[in-house]
């Protein structure tokens, strides 16, 4: 084995500082619909007219120019409608600066790779840490060529990241190029142009400490009752005081709706967010607020009552519980998810398996859960794995940064810490180390699950790899447990006991020793017939 890499310490991840829940806005009628819609189209291109001036504007970009777009708006919203719309448009173009330096960093990564299979001669095969040479001059020849328009491309975002320049599309690249393939995608013109003018409208308000119920541009009143402040264009079609639309319809949360009571009933900040499913044909609200985040606790005071191991799967969580001494007990459980189909449907998969998670680790009164701190960003590259499709598919698949959202938020709900650990060696010490030992005659232990193990015991502090206890003086545990783990500070602790040859004890009895079995090798006075060799003397001749 080469130098292993130096491991990170583990640390218990920080709560989440907001929460959102949504709801469906039933029982509209057409005159609501009609609202929503004239709303949110006008809203809309407001918005593509601002994030446009903000493109423009790029790093020369200032408070002052911030407060030139936002009183340009007012006259044809309102003095809070565009608050909103501008912070929107930084977020916005925030997020594609940080898009941007993704890409930056991708495209780096790919290029230093092909220039090092390429320094390399054809056909050297590679190693497990390093890849080799290409199979052949024509994919050398060809990944020359690819070398040239990765470098044009880089030369290109190097450019427009020191001009400032950001590529947003509002409504989404995606359903954007959706549009030159509507029979792939199983579409009509009208169905995609629906989906598209809806992703483009704009129905969001961000809320406000000490007005009425949080929030003064979308109200809503502690019964359920939805109010809108219309823009100043559509104030004529108010059908209460003050220039505000009521909606015949009362919604109610679900999810965290005492909290969300409470907020109102306080008068503090709560952002909200109308939005229409063209797929579904439905109307959602999103009520979004801000919270302070939990205090973490040292991670030796959520170990009291042992940990739970996860090791997460492309198609399923595999989880193991620990006691405070590191060793597993009980049965190893699997919960499994179906990662296809859209992404509210991922989404749902991911929580529900999260939730099944965390009721068991209340059911075993366990205060952790141990994860991985993974991070496939730069691990999926096409230049980095090549030809190994189905592995580049499998770590692409794997929902690594909303399992850990998720995660986070819903077990700083239930009181639950979560253990980020680093990574390294713990699927490849966990097969080694820990699955021939779990697995039993009725039970078969999967490579996921020692991996599970392996990264619990990461998290308590315990060494992953395993020794071969050294035998007892007799059958019963009064020396201690017969798998007991040397300290770490002990020299050649990961190595097998060496096997000495002859007897374990300085007096040897007899019949005991290395020859016992030999009795020629012993000095007595007779031999046995059984190491003789006996040869038949010939007849003697008659006289």
């Amino acid at each position: 084995m080469g130098e292993l890499r130096s491991l990170a310490a583990p640390f218990v991840a920080s709560g989440p500082s907001g929460v959102a829940a949504r709801t469906r806005l039933r029982e509209l009628t057409p005159d609501d619909e009609m609202m929503l819609r004239l709303v949110g189209r006008h809203l809309g291109s407001l918005a593509s007219k601002d994030l446009k001036a903000r493109c423009r504007d790029g790093l020369s970009h200032s408070g002052q120019a911030w407060a030139v777009r936002k009183r340009e708006l007012t006259p044809l919203s309102s003095s809070r409608w565009a608050g909103s719309i501008t912070k929107a448009t930084h977020d916005q173009w925030a997020l594609a600066r940080r898009g941007q330096w993704a890409h930056l960093q991708h495209l780096e990564a790919g290029i230093r790779t092909i220039e090092d299979r390429l320094s390399l001669p054809v056909g050297q095969k590679g190693t497990k840490k390093a890849p080799g040479g290409y199979r052949s001059a024509r994919e050398w020849h060809a990944k020359s060529r690819r070398l040239r328009v990765l470098e044009d491309r880089l030369t290109a975002a190097r450019a427009d990241r020191e001009a400032g320049i950001v590529h947003v599309v509002r409504g989404g690249k995606r359903l954007a190029r959706t549009r030159h393939h509507l029979e792939a995608a199983q579409l009509t013109e009208s169905a995609w142009r629906g989906r598209w003018e809806a992703e483009r409208w704009f129905c969001q308000a961000d809320g406000e400490s000490g007005k009425r119920y949080g929030n003064e541009t979308i109200r809503i009143s502690p019964d359920g009752e939805v109010s809108i402040r219309l823009p100043a264009p559509l104030a004529h079609l108010a059908n209460a005081p003050h220039g505000r639309y009521v909606l015949a319809c009362r919604v109610a949360f679900a999810h965290r709706g005492t909290e969300w009571a409470d907020r109102v009933a306080a008068n503090r900040a709560i952002a909200y967010r109308i939005h229409y499913d063209a797929g579904r044909n439905r109307w959602y609200l999103t009520a979004s607020w801000q919270i302070p985040p939990t205090p973490t606790l040292p991670i030796d005071a959520v170990l009291t009552h042992g940990v739970i191991g996860v090791d997460m799967n492309a198609d399923h969580l595999a989880a193991w519980r620990l006691d405070i001494h590191g060793n597993p007990t009980g049965a190893p459980l699997r919960f499994c998810y179906d990662l296809t189909g859209t992404a509210d449907h991922r989404d749902a998969q991911v929580r529900h398996a999260l939730t099944r998670l965390l009721h068991w680790a209340r059911m075993c009164g366990v205060q952790a859960i141990a994860v991985e701190d993974l991070d496939f960003g730069a691990e999926k590259t096409r230049e980095k794995h090549g030809r190994r499709k189905r592995f580049r598919q499998l770590i692409s698949g794997m929902p690594t940064g909303k399992l850990r959202a998720r995660l986070a938020s819903m077990a700083d709900a239930t009181g639950i810490a979560v253990i980020a650990v680093d990574p390294a060696y713990t699927s490849r010490w966990g097969g080694q180390y820990w699955q021939k030992p779990l697995t039993t005659k009725n039970r078969k232990t999967t490579r996921h699950d020692a991996a599970a193990v392996a990264i619990g015991r990461r998290a308590q502090g315990h060494p992953i790899r395993r020794r071969t206890a050294p035998p007892p003086p007799h059958r019963s545990d009064a020396v201690g447990h017969r798998t007991a783990q040397a300290d770490r500070r002990v020299p050649g602790r990961e190595g097998t006991r060496p096997r000495i040859p002859g007897p374990r004890t300085r007096s040897v009895s007899a019949g005991r020793g290395a020859n016992a079995g030999n009795q020629n090798a012993q000095h007595r006075p007779g031999r046995s017939a059984e190491h003789e060799t006996w040869q038949q003397d010939s007849h003697p001749l008659s006289p």
